[in-house]
């Protein structure tokens, strides 16, 4: 047979790991500014720019898709080219695909703390970025595909059917989860609402977590591991198992995150069964990983490649034990809200993806720039700070977690809440807060050592853009051999392997939401709940804007201590004009979904106060200030926009509403303003109707209104 040369493109693989390591530094320094605001709220700096609530999506941005995103690139790149035995497709969709990247994830980096967010978590950038997204993704794999088309090894490794499997589902999931109506440039309302809201995004946000960081990352673990360990993988028939099994059930769990909320029963509990399944496979794949370093650890004693690579598959075993723990609902009774769930992220986050990253970025910089790493030493400081790092940071957050819940849930003998007042729960956890910084700055200082010890290493080699290789041609007739597992067929088969990877993905996700949009049973409508006024729409939109739900749910859960601090419980029928949802995932400061009625509500003038200074009214709290709402003005110009939107979305305004809805803006601005004015004036503010502090008071005050409203009527 023919023995054809060729070469690697190793130059992308370079660009992406550089690009890697550069992202990583901006989004954990940014996780660090994060952690040390919840510490000093001073930190916030009274900027509109980098306030928590607009920064904190940058860092879960920065670190996902920047980080994360550029890791997975560097290492399908490198390995895809090895285990198809030729160069990458073409070498410009190459370097559209990173060009087009890096200007994504710098347009993050600019919008974000500008406000321009559709407050959905995991998918914060707005619609012309979704679009960019979209497009480059898809230059992804037409260069992955070409690629394995005129591959010269005709069986597909283990590593391949993640890669195609992560490309298939992703892109699946971020065209669904993105239907959206643009109403500018960079503004833009959710096509679905409330319930359905929910549940897309959360099936959307869940398996961005599975498809994104889980995926693609197994796949480098099927390839570098035994690379690293000079091993073979251990079970070729579990990694079959492994695959089929997780791709199906992890598209079902995403209502998980939706536990004792008002999505339908049902849809709860497929999520929680579907959860708890995912045990198996998920260990199976663990266990796949760890036992195929048989043999091979007396080598984990003197390899930091391998350190990285063992503590980062037990990480990915703990957190996918402790998902489906967390989904069963009197687990989820206690976690949810909690910080016990930021712990539970960053144990995946920083063990599975930062170590495996890190073991591969040790791995590949010797052999991209042919010599020895530079410090064997530095790599192994890096490895045991990192593991402290890790340990400082979630080990804090699980107390605090445990904390909250329990002080959440207390009642004195008497009946009462023993803490009515949700401030002491948030200053109670402090130290806490102050552990996880100091956790947070023992795993930044290893990357640093890293960064540090690559560049030294690349200084020191020679870097080989295009590293010559030989192998035999692609034999034309593939030959079966006596006894071949089944399995082996669509092996050789990519595109009935990636059909099929989208079948298994799809069954659960269309079982789930389907009924939820057309079975009316499912979202009850409630004859009180009515749209939002214009004033209060351009609140909500200051509200999103400014990240507030980052740190406040909208969510009354039917837990006799939920409803006796906030009120009524909440109903499916609340939502069904709210495009986005906000209902949140954490509870940094208090629920708002029952902010407006009488058991809660505050005088205007609270809140305007508030928002100016947090500690003036509420000594001890955390939260940051919003001076520059008194300053600006909310744009009237938007408002027909704005209405037509909610048209178009099915809000039953009237059809020439949107004409003379800045009527009403006015109408409505001043009656907030006068309530307010005589108070504030004497105090030394000023109180224009027209800026967003009062389109933002209208807002919050209107919260849980209708409900209460409703169970008047029914007295």
């Amino acid at each position: 047979m023919q023995v054809e040369k060729f070469s690697y493109d190793n130059n992308i693989v370079r660009m992406f790991a550089n690009a890697t390591i550069v992202w990583g530094v901006t989004g954990m320094l940014v996780g660090l500014l994060v952690a040390f605001q919840f510490i000093f709220p001073a930190l916030n700096f009274n900027l509109e720019y980098t306030t928590f609530g607009r920064i904190r999506p940058l860092h879960t941005n920065a670190v996902i898709f920047a980080f994360v995103g550029n890791g997975i690139f560097a290492g399908v790149y490198y390995s895809l080219q090895r285990l198809l035995k030729t160069r990458m497709y073409s070498d410009l969709l190459s370097k559209i695909n990173f060009w087009g990247w890096q200007l994504i994830i710098l347009s993050a980096v600019i919008t974000l703390p500008m406000g321009y967010t559709t407050s959905k978590e995991y998918a914060e950038l707005e619609w012309p970025i979704d679009i960019a997204i979209a497009l480059i993704w898809v230059v992804f794999g037409w260069n992955m595909f070409a690629t394995i088309l005129k591959r010269r090894e005709r069986h597909l490794y283990v590593a391949v059917w993640f890669y195609i499997a992560t490309f298939v589902t992703v892109a699946v999931l971020h065209i669904v989860n993105s239907f959206e109506l643009p109403i500018s440039f960079m503004k833009s309302y959710s096509w679905y609402a409330g319930v359905q809201d929910a549940l897309v995004q959360w099936w959307y946000g869940h398996n961005a977590v599975a498809f994104f960081l889980t995926t693609p990352y197994l796949g480098l673990m099927y390839y570098f591991v035994p690379k690293a360990a000079n091993r073979p993988v251990f079970s070729y028939r579990l990694s079959i198992i492994h695959f089929w099994a997780l791709i199906f059930l992890y598209i079902w769990a995403g209502p998980h995150h939706l536990l004792y909320t008002s999505l339908p029963d049902w849809a709860q509990s497929l999520g929680v069964v579907f959860s708890v399944m995912l045990i198996a496979p998920s260990w199976g794949g663990m266990i796949n990983g760890l036992l195929t370093l048989r043999g091979a650890w007396d080598k984990v004693r003197d390899s930091a490649v391998l350190k990285f690579f063992v503590v980062a598959i037990t990480a990915y075993g703990m957190s996918t034990f402790e998902g489906p723990m967390l989904s069963l609902k009197n687990v989820n009774a206690i976690a949810h809200f909690t910080d016990w769930i930021v712990a539970h992220v960053h144990v995946g986050a920083l063990g599975w993806n930062g170590f495996l990253t890190f073991g591969m970025l040790y791995f590949l910089f010797p052999l991209l720039f042919r010599t020895k790493l530079y410090s064997e030493k530095m790599a192994n400081f890096h490895f045991w700070i990192g593991t402290l790092g890790i340990l400082f940071y979630a080990i804090p957050l699980y107390w605090a977690g445990f904390t909250q819940s329990q002080m959440w849930n207390d009642f004195t003998n008497d009946g009462f809440l023993q803490y009515p007042n949700f401030l002491e729960t948030v200053t109670n956890i402090i130290p806490m807060y102050a552990y996880r910084a100091v956790g947070g700055t023992l795993y930044f200082t290893g990357v640093i050592v890293m960064v540090v010890n690559l560049v030294l290493t690349a200084k020191k080699g020679s870097f080989q853009a295009n590293e010559e290789a030989e192998a035999p041609a692609l034999a034309p007739v593939y030959k079966k051999h006596k006894g071949e597992h089944w399995h082996r067929w669509i092996e050789r088969k990519p595109v009935p392997l990636l059909i099929g990877s989208l079948i298994v993905i799809l069954i659960g996700g269309i079982i789930e939401m389907v009924p939820t949009f057309l079975v009316k049973s499912n979202v009850p409508t409630i004859e009180s709940v009515k749209p939002y006024t214009p004033l209060e729409l351009h609140g909500r939109d200051i509200y999103i804007a400014e990240g507030c739900n980052n740190c406040h749910s909208q969510m009354v859960r039917p837990f006799r201590s939920e409803t006796e601090r906030y009120g009524e419980y909440s109903k499916a029928g609340e939502f069904v004009y709210d495009h986005p949802f906000l209902w949140g995932s954490k509870r940094t400061g208090p629920d708002l979904a029952r902010e407006g009625t009488a058991k809660l509500r505050k005088p205007n003038s609270w809140h305007f106060k508030h928002m100016y200074d947090p500690r003036s009214v509420s000594p001890g709290s955390i939260m940051p200030a919003y001076p520059w709402l008194l300053d600006q003005d909310y744009d009237t110009s938007m408002t027909p926009k704005m209405i037509e939107a909610m048209i178009t979305l099915g809000v039953p305004y009237e059809e020439d509403y949107p004409q003379r809805a800045n009527e009403d803006v006015m109408e409505q601005a001043n009656e907030v303003a006068e309530d307010m004015r005589e108070t504030l004036e004497e105090e030394g503010f000023e109180v224009a109707p027209e800026r967003k502090i009062v389109a933002l008071i209208a807002y919050l005050q209107r919260l849980g209104v209708d409900i209460e409203k409703g169970k008047t009527a029914e007295k």
